[in-house]
């Protein structure tokens, strides 16, 4: 079941309570600053038992959707039926990041993997606190919680004859633009194969430029 609901609009500092929020297939929580087709970071899902194991305050995890249910043990291509229609789909776990040491000493580095899991939605539709959250099995492809792995399932997913750039690569792996600076070594021991997928913005290369479609499909 649901606990709460938090959206965080674009430019605003922390996530806000909401009563109500709707999700759109294929995007996200409206109005809230992850919306993005190409995102596979669009929703986070936290749990009353991850707050309770970790003394947390409210809202610490900064989470979209706060669950009854301990979210983290479901795999990775989980698809969760919450409400009546919305429906969506388990990304990969949420890497604890430094902004959390706002609302704590060292919170990062006490949460570690366990702030929650990032979604997709599947299908939309409006959902409140109370709603019921029913667990529909494995209906998509996992995808790792290593970013160097997603790293290589993207680029697996680069079509034949086309190229993408670092920035859409981070974008589509679902990490910070800032870790495209370790691009050029990873993609040397991923090997050639990989790498001639992945080019600088600013290289020069005739092929066309890819930008995610269908890597979600």
């Amino acid at each position: 079941m649901i606990a709460a609901l938090s959206i965080r609009p674009p430019g605003a500092p922390a996530p806000l309570r909401v009563d109500g929020m709707r999700l759109i297939a294929g995007s996200g929580a409206e109005g809230d600053r992850h919306l993005d087709p190409l995102s596979p970071r669009q929703l986070l899902l936290a749990s009353r038992a991850g707050y309770a194991a970790l003394s947390l305050a409210p809202q610490a995890l900064r989470e979209n959707i706060l669950l009854d249910d301990d979210v983290e043990r479901l795999p990775s291509g989980t698809v969760l039926q919450i409400g009546a229609e919305a429906k969506v789909r388990l990304m990969f776990a949420c890497e604890a990041c430094g902004r959390l040491d706002l609302h704590g000493e060292r919170l990062a580095a006490r949460i570690g993997a366990r702030r929650g899991v990032l979604a997709r939605v599947v299908e939309g539709g409006v959902i409140r606190p109370g709603d019921p959250v029913r667990n529909l099995g494995q209906g998509f492809a996992s995808w790792p919680d290593d970013w160097r792995l997603r790293i290589a399932q993207v680029l697996d997913a680069v079509p034949p004859g086309a190229v993408v750039e670092y920035a859409q690569l981070a974008r589509l792996a679902g990490i910070q633009s800032s870790y495209c600076r370790a691009f050029p070594r990873l993609l040397r021991a991923l090997g050639s194969v990989h790498a001639a997928k992945a080019i600088p913005a600013r290289a020069a290369c005739p092929l066309p430029r890819w930008n995610g479609a269908g890597l979600f499909d």
